[in-house]
């Protein structure tokens, strides 16, 4: 199944509280959920930055 912005939500709420639990301070990543799933970067990129808003953790995001 593709994923929705919910699910994309809850998925980071996970990893942010894994990273959290388990001393992760650096993660990168491409543009999760944008190519083949088709959700759009900006409502994506929008939810990671509210996600992590509130921690140290630093997001890299790399492009193809």
């Amino acid at each position: 199944h593709k994923p929705t912005y919910d699910s994309m939500r809850k998925s980071l709420e996970a990893m942010k509280a894994h990273c959290l639990n388990n001393g992760v301070t650096d993660i990168s990543m491409p543009k999760i959920g944008c190519g083949l799933d088709g959700l759009d970067w900006d409502k994506v990129s929008a939810i990671l930055d509210q996600v992590f808003e509130d921690t140290d953790i630093k997001i890299t995001v790399y492009s193809l």
